[in-house]
């Protein structure tokens, strides 16, 4: 019986995991996410799937981030009518996030369609809506950890807490041999928390295995020495010198979804012992006031879920839901922190604070987790003098501080204990979701972790046949990008750039005279290359 994996997402980019097993009657899914990253992977997010949705078994969903889950509505809208397994508070996140997501694109396509329309352009569409995104929610199936499943025919899973997030999860799926032999076991290992997590335990997974796909986002990264009480004392000294601007903000952009409620926690536990002063932190994200509400149903099943649950309810955190409440924070003459999604500044109300402050010398951005190709938050934290937000071009004067200790990402070291704990795997180890540098650094840093074998990178939409000693790479299909195109800075950056770069240069001619030379000569470059 033939056995196929295929790499639909998440192959050479920290984003859009989406893999499929296929034998020769049956199909199943691990994962339908959104890509992020640079524009031109986001477009992916718009074109018809690479598959045919309807007829596909069942979805196996490691966690809620969106970028694992974001395109379940898509899926469903497209026909796929079968189960989605999910632990119980994935499926609880993912009621939350996925209509949230469906009304950030239905508000986002309102204001472009605005502009479209302006310009003589073709209106869009979102890419589901928050009604579709609600009707989706209807095919989850809640699963319980350490359980063996029956997922389709010939195929069965069982779920590993991957200690990433809240429900997070590492799936082993089983497929059957149809000649009686032993089944091909192979483990998913979804995104693979880091040993000082605040709130989740040390990740777990099987051993005895046939093929490991296993995640890189920071396969070269070694955080050495990293504790909590550390991690907490980086975070006092970024406070105390931020707050040396008393009329200033600390912007914090995090993902809304446990990084934020982890911020609370260390926020809390330094203001409690006197390490900083009461400042009053915003949460201005509806989605992380209702993903908390959800982490205080499961405290029970965190680490420190008191410690959290006191932290959401101190006097100095004030959650913010309506557009009026967000502006408000604009008022606000006294120091402050604020702490806003998107984590990568892609979307959402972050982007209307970075607006506000990005042109003050008295605020600091502090990043708190990774920053993929080609988003706004990459190119802020490469340090750049200006940038477009929503068309508009603001000026950096800023401060960028990156704090990348909040990751839910195991780093490289973690990384390979974690897979050495997994031995023995006997015939392939792929490597995913992650960028060249830290793919080829884990790849040269495993070495012979798979016995034999070398970890194999996978490319965008690349297929294997797994039915043999090792696993085979067949004929490439057609590709929806180049394998140099994912997971690097793409034109649309460019193109910002060159703007950017050129009303900088008009800017410095000094006087009328000067600036029409200089829009004369761009003019005959152009003229001349075309």
């Amino acid at each position: 019986m033939p056995l196929r994996l295929h790499f639909y997402g998440a192959a050479g980019t920290v984003t859009g995991s989406c893999f499929m097993l296929e034998t020769g009657t049956v199909r199943i899914l691990v994962d339908c996410g959104m890509f992020q990253g640079s524009k031109t992977e986001r477009e992916l997010n718009y074109r018809h799937f690479p598959f045919r949705a309807a007829g596909i078994s069942a979805l196996c969903l490691t966690h809620a981030h969106i970028d694992h889950s974001g395109l379940i509505p898509k899926l469903t809208k497209a026909g796929f009518d079968g189960p989605i397994y999910a632990t119980q508070a994935t499926a609880d996140l993912a009621s939350i996030m996925l209509p949230d997501s469906g009304h950030i694109q239905e508000m986002e396509v309102e204001n472009l369609n605005r502009r479209n329309s302006q310009r003589g352009r073709a209106p869009v569409f979102p890419i589901y809506t928050a009604e579709e995104a609600l009707a989706s929610l209807a095919q989850f199936r809640a699963v319980p950890y350490g359980e063996w499943l029956d997922v389709a025919p010939g195929f069965r899973a069982r779920y590993w807490n991957a200690g990433h997030l809240l429900g997070s999860a590492s799936i082993e799926i089983e497929v059957a041999s149809d000649t009686g032999g032993a089944p091909t076991r192979l483990l998913f290992s979804g995104d693979v928390g880091p040993d000082h997590k605040l709130l989740q335990p040390s990740p777990d997974g099987p051993r005895d295995l046939d093929y490991v796909i296993l995640e890189s986002t920071y396969g070269d990264t070694d955080r050495a020495g990293v504790t909590i009480m550390s991690r907490r004392r980086m975070l006092r000294d970024e406070v105390r010198e931020a707050r040396k601007k008393p009329s200033g903000v600390l912007l914090i952009p995090s993902f809304a979804v446990e990084r934020t409620q982890e911020l609370l926690v260390d926020l809390r536990a330094l203001m409690e012992a006197g390490e900083i002063p009461e400042i009053p932190v915003f949460i201005d994200s509806p989605l992380a006031s209702r993903a908390s509400d959800i982490f205080q149903r499961h405290a029970g099943e965190l680490r420190d879920g008191d410690d959290l649950v006191r932290a959401l309810r101190s006097r100095w955190v004030r959650f913010t839901q309506s557009v009026e409440e967000s502006k408000a924070i604009d008022r606000i003459h006294s120091f402050h922190i604020i702490i806003a999604a998107s984590g990568m500044c892609e979307a959402g109300r972050i982007r209307h604070h970075l607006r506000a402050w990005l042109w003050r010398d008295d605020a600091t951005v502090l990043f708190v987790g990774y920053q993929a190709q080609g988003t706004l938050g990459r190119i802020l934290q490469e340090g750049v003098s200006r940038v477009r937000i929503r068309g508009e071009e603001v000026r950096v004067r800023a401060r960028m501080r990156t704090l990348d200790l909040y990751s839910g990402h195991a780093d490289a070291p973690e990384l390979a204990a974690w897979l050495a704990d997994r031995r023995p795997v006997r015939r392939g180890v792929f490597l995913v979701h992650g960028e060249a540098p830290a793919l080829s650094a884990l790849q040269a840093s495993l070495g012979g972790d798979a016995r034999a074998h070398r970890p194999i990178i996978a490319d965008l939409d690349d297929v294997f046949d797994l039915s043999g000693d090792v696993a085979r790479l067949l004929e490439a299909p057609e590709r929806r990008l180049p394998p140099e195109v994912t997971g690097h800075r793409d034109w649309h950056n460019d193109y910002s750039d060159l703007i950017l770069d050129l009303n900088a240069v008009i800017e410095k001619a000094a006087d009328r005279k000067a600036k029409e030379v200089v829009i004369r000569r761009l003019r005959r470059a152009l003229h001349e290359e075309g």
